[in-house]
């Protein structure tokens, strides 16, 4: 342990010579998308607007609880920002700053209550929780649309500059989704980080030693869903329609198989996860009921094999050459 101390501390925020290594790799990925075609990119938007919506249900996974009400934060912040911007003409900035603080009050009121449940209990709260915000959105159809929900959402625009195009959204979906990896990255780097998993790992063991259990929770929950609402914010502008049934309970269990799949103890997790399991849908169109059984055979086997995900694999693969 002294020697994995010293190492972290030898290499500022753990960025190491492997790290180098991801990064390229992962730069070389995303630029490939540039040099194709429009449906490789409408791919390639999808899989960065999920790299974020998973790094923030990440955060609150590492605190030790699981949600399945995450596409529940999503809607909410990308229609307060879409009514706002209606209803007030609020430029994208001001909207997606109080979309997310109207998202954040809803997970710190909830969180507070339900955050003290565990296991399953926490899993069926959230998921009831989706379940009635989706209600909502479809009773209130005055303000919301109901069931047709919300056409003719302009595109981002930010100091006169648009990003109406297809190629200029990939860049800057690109850019969230590396930022909150990285961010990612950095915290479970620091203190505070390794507090959060001390919480997964063992809360009376984390309490005794004078952390707050429920704090350092509320904390994780109420970022990972003012995290999921910028996600449903650019979301909402990228497509230009939403209803309640693009934020319905199986885009909560699609981003928690994507968190598994790619590591759910792994700061790269939410961008594997992603990348292999977003286009799958794509290839599987031909065989819509298809799709789910390779779901369900793909989250056996990594539960079995790799229980820590596909982020895990070029460390066993180095772990198995060494022996």
């Amino acid at each position: 342990m002294q020697a994995n101390i010293m190492e972290t501390q030898a290499s500022p925020g753990g960025f190491g010579k492997k790290h180098i290594f991801i990064v390229l790799a992962v730069l070389a990925l995303a630029a490939l998308p540039w040099f194709s075609g429009e449906f490789v990119q409408h791919l390639a938007v999808l899989t960065c607007l999920n790299v974020l919506a998973i790094n923030g249900l990440a955060l609150i996974s590492r605190s030790g609880q699981l949600s399945l009400g995450h596409a529940a934060f999503m809607a909410i912040g990308a229609y307060t920002a879409v009514l706002l911007g209606k209803a007030f003409a609020l430029p994208f900035i001001p909207a997606l700053l109080v979309a997310v603080l109207v998202t954040s009050l809803v997970a710190f009121a909830l969180g507070w209550v339900i955050l003290r449940l565990k296991g399953v209990y926490f899993v069926l709260v959230t998921f009831a929780f989706g379940e009635l915000t989706r209600l909502v959105l479809l009773d209130f159809a005055a303000f919301t649309g109901g069931a047709n929900g919300i056409t003719g959402i302009p595109a981002i625009e930010v100091l006169g500059v648009s990003f109406a195009t297809r190629t200029s959204f990939y860049a800057l979906a690109l850019v969230v989704a590396i930022a909150s990896t990285w961010g990612m990255h950095r915290l479970f780097t620091r203190p505070l980080g390794h507090a959060i998993d001390s919480v997964a790992v063992n809360p009376a063991l984390a309490e005794a030693t004078g952390l707050s259990v429920h704090r350092l929770q509320i904390f994780c929950f109420v970022v990972g869903c003012a995290i999921a609402a910028v996600a449903g914010v650019l979301q909402s502008r990228y497509i230009g329609y939403i209803s309640p049934e693009s934020f319905n309970t199986s885009i909560s269990v699609g981003l928690i198989i994507m968190l598994v799949i790619g590591g759910r103890n792994s700061s790269w997790g939410a961008l594997v996860g992603a990348i292999v399991l977003t286009p799958l849908p794509e290839l599987f169109r031909g065989a819509v009921q298809t799709q789910h059984i390779f779901y369900g055979a793909a989250l056996i086997l990594i539960l079995r094999f790799m229980p820590g995900g596909l982020a895990d694999l070029p460390r066993q693969l180095v772990a198995r050459f060494k022996r």
